[in-house]
C-alpha cells in the first residue's frame, strides 16, 4: 500500500509540475501568437479600399521596365480617389530567366515605393507569373525560395506597417498539398530572414474561392489569406481572348436581364462556357456575388485569420459600362458588409476604372459612384 501510495503522489505531482510548467509556456507564448494574428487582422483592414497597377507582370510588352509605370500624378490621383494601397505585381521569375538584372527590377520598384511613402499609400509587392507545378516542384520551389530571400533582404528595413509580400498570384491548378507544401517551406525560409512582414497567401487554381474553402490555414500568424473575385465569370471575363471560346458570348448585362441577354455565341458550345451560360440567369446577380463571398468569410471565421480579396473587376472590352459599375458596386458593397478589405484590378489597363487616360474627368458618374469617389478625398 505504501508503494502505491507513494506511487500515486509521485503522479500527482508530475502531473501538477507538467501542468503548471505548460501553463507557463501558454502564459508566454499564446499572447504573442495571437497578437501576431491581431497584426495581421489590422494590417488587412490598412489594405482596404486598394488598386493594383499593371505593368511590371507584362512579359509581353515591349517597353516593360524602361521607364516608370505610374507618374507622380498618378499616385496623387491614386490617393484623390480615396484608395489606400497598391497592389504591384512583378514577373519576377520572368526576369529572372531572362537575365535582367536584379538591381534595375528593384529600381522600378523602389519608385513606386518612394512615391507611397509621400502620399501615404501601402504597398503590396505581388510575385506574378510563376512556374511552380505539381511536375516541377522540387526544383521550382528552391528557385522561388531564393528569389524571395533577395527581395525580403531588400526590403528588410522597410515598415510591416507599409510594405506587405503577396508569395505567389494565382497557383496553378495543381494538387493542394504539393502548393501547401511549397508555400510553407516558403514562409519557412522568409522568417528565417524577415519575422515581421505580414504575408499574403491564396489558394491553388489561382487564387479560387473554392480552393481557399477546402484549404487548411498555415501556422505562422502573420499572414493574410487572399482570393480573387469575378464571380460570374462569364460576365467579367466576357470577349478576353486569352481565357478562349469558353466567353466568347458577348453583350452580358449586369444584372441578368431576360430582354438584354444575349444568344449563346456558337463557338462557346460544348465548353464549360456552354453551362454558365444558362446558369447566369441563377448566378448573374447581387445575391449571388454576396452568397459566394460568403464561402470566404465561413472559411475565415472557421480559423479566425483574416482575408483580402486581391483581384476583383470586369475586362471593359465588352462589357457595357453600367453593368461594369454596377458589377463593381455590388461586390464592393458586399466585401464591406461580410469586412472583407478589397483590391481592384486594376487602374489603367484592359480592366481600367477609367474612360481613357487616368483622371477625374475620365472616370464617369457612374464609376465615381461604385468606387464611392468623393471629391473631398
Amino acid at each position: 500500500m505504501k508503494n502505491k501510495f507513494g506511487t500515486n503522489i509521485f503522479l500527482k505531482l508530475l502531473v501538477i509540475i507538467v501542468t503548471i510548467t505548460m501553463h507557463g509556456i501558454v502564459a508566454k507564448s499564446q499572447p504573442i501568437r495571437l497578437a501576431e494574428r491581431q497584426l495581421a487582422f489590422k494590417r488587412a483592414k490598412s489594405l482596404d479600399n486598394g488598386v493594383s497597377v499593371s505593368g511590371l507582370e507584362q512579359t509581353w510588352n515591349k517597353a516593360l521596365l524602361s521607364e516608370s509605370i505610374l507618374k507622380p500624378a498618378d499616385f496623387k490621383l491614386i490617393k484623390q480617389l480615396g484608395f489606400k494601397s497598391i497592389r504591384l505585381p512583378v514577373a519576377f521569375n520572368y526576369f529572372d530567366t531572362t537575365g535582367t538584372p536584379v538591381e534595375k527590377v528593384f529600381t522600378h520598384i523602389d519608385d513606386v515605393l518612394k512615391q507611397c511613402k509621400v502620399y501615404g499609400i501601402k504597398l503590396i509587392i505581388d510575385y506574378h507569373y510563376g512556374n511552380l507545378n505539381d511536375n516541377n516542384y522540387l526544383t521550382e520551389t528552391p528557385r522561388l525560395i531564393a528569389q524571395w530571400l533577395t527581395i525580403t533582404r531588400r526590403y528588410i528595413r522597410e515598415s510591416p506597417e507599409n510594405v506587405f509580400f503577396e508569395l505567389y498570384n494565382e497557383p496553378p491548378h495543381m494538387n493542394p498539398a504539393v502548393w501547401k507544401d511549397a508555400v510553407y517551406n516558403l514562409v519557412t525560409a522568409i522568417r528565417r530572414v524577415d519575422k515581421k512582414k505580414t504575408l499574403i497567401v491564396g489558394a491553388s487554381n489561382f487564387n479560387s474561392i473554392y480552393e481557399l474553402s477546402r484549404m487548411d490555414r498555415l501556422a505562422d500568424e502573420n499572414i493574410i489569406y487572399t482570393f480573387h473575385f469575378y464571380e460570374p465569370f462569364l460576365f467579367t471575363h466576357q470577349g478576353a481572348a486569352w481565357v478562349g471560346n469558353q466567353v466568347s458570348t458577348t453583350g452580358i448585362p449586369f444584372p441578368y436581364r431576360a430582354d438584354k441577354y444575349p444568344p449563346l455565341n456558337p463557338k462557346t458550345k460544348g465548353t464549360w462556357g456552354e453551362t454558365n451560360y444558362y446558369q447566369y440567369k441563377t448566378d448573374g446577380n447581387e445575391v449571388s456575388v454576396k452568397d459566394k463571398l460568403q464561402i470566404v468569410k465561413n472559411w475565415a471565421n472557421k480559423f479566425a485569420v483574416p482575408v483580402l480579396c486581391g483581384e476583383y473587376g470586369v475586362y471593359d472590352k465588352y462589357a457595357d459600362a453600367e453593368s461594369r459599375c454596377r458589377y463593381i458596386k455590388a461586390v464592393r458593397r458586399n466585401l464591406k458588409l461580410l469586412d472583407i478589405p478589397g483590391i481592384l484590378w486594376d487602374y489603367n489597363t484592359n480592366f481600367s476604372i477609367f474612360n481613357g487616360p487616368p483622371s477625374i474627368g475620365n472616370l464617369s458618374d457612374c464609376m465615381k459612384d461604385a468606387i464611392d469617389y468623393k471629391p473631398s478625398n
